[in-house]
């Protein structure tokens, strides 16, 4: 694999598990220092050793990215930042007058202020290094939504229009803003919708759901991750503040 990433140093929420331990794997494979953010200290060491045993380099962090203080010692701690992923998010399901508000916090403090906090911190070290790249997480159902989400569309729809105006606002700086769209990934997240909204064995649920993308199956997190090295690569050094799919030809399916 080439190295892209080599002298470089990525920052990568939600990185103890599932799409974030995928492209902090990722990343470290292309050369990457990877500072591997989660607010499980468990699954982010688990992702650091992971790492190091593959023969990258990587540290954990245990981050509640909903909270500035805790964002902006990590940064701190980091040091220079060339790359930032935000992968880091959560769902809870139910319509809206029996959402409860702390359910709505929750959903929107990690999935939009946490995006917005992790740039924050981070857009000021990238200007110190001469620039960098950005790549949040948004999802298929900014744009075409399924019922009991309304949090969690709300949150990736504010996300897409986020990256937009990261990107313009700091193209002056050499920072690149864009985000990624997933379908049905094959993660945690995944196995516990299945386990909210159905009563049924969750393996059956999930490739239910995967045989609804034109592929026919569940999209694994590698093929994001891959998405994501691109984005962050100087190969992408021309696109900025885009969504980009990465949904199996769902949208497509759905004519949206």
């Amino acid at each position: 694999m080439t190295e892209r990433f080599s002298g470089k140093v990525a920052v990568v929420t939600g990185a103890g598990a599932g799409m974030g331990a995928a492209v902090a794997r990722r990343l470290a494979a292309e050369g990457a220092t990877v500072a591997v953010f989660d607010r499980d200290l468990t699954g982010a060491s688990a992702t650091a050793a992971a790492i190091r045993a593959d023969g990258g380099t990587a540290e954990p962090y245990e981050v509640d990215i909903r909270l500035s203080a805790q964002v902006a010692a990590a940064i701190e701690r980091v040091g220079g930042i060339d790359v930032l992923v935000n992968v880091a998010g959560v769902v809870r399901y139910g319509e809206v007058p029996d959402f409860a508000e702390d359910e709505w916090d929750l959903v929107l403090d990690t999935n939009l202020k946490g995006t917005y906090l992790t740039a924050k911190y981070a857009i000021p070290a990238m200007r110190a290094r001469g620039g960098g790249a950005i790549v949040n997480f948004a999802s298929v159902q900014a744009f075409a939504s399924q019922q009991l989400v309304a949090a969690y569309s709300a949150s990736k729809g504010a996300v897409v229009a986020l990256t937009r105006t990261l990107a313009l606002d700091h193209a002056k700086d050499n920072i690149r803003v864009n985000c990624v769209c997933p379908g049905s990934v094959e993660t945690p997240m995944l196995r516990y919708g299945a386990q909210q909204l159905d009563d049924r064995d969750p393996a059956e649920v999930m490739r239910e759901w995967g045989a609804l993308h034109p592929i026919g199956r569940l999209i694994q997190p590698e093929d994001v991750a891959g998405l994501v090295a691109f984005l962050a690569s100087d190969d992408a050094a021309a696109i900025t503040g885009a969504p980009h799919l990465v949904d199996g030809g769902l949208l497509a399916k759905l004519g949206v």
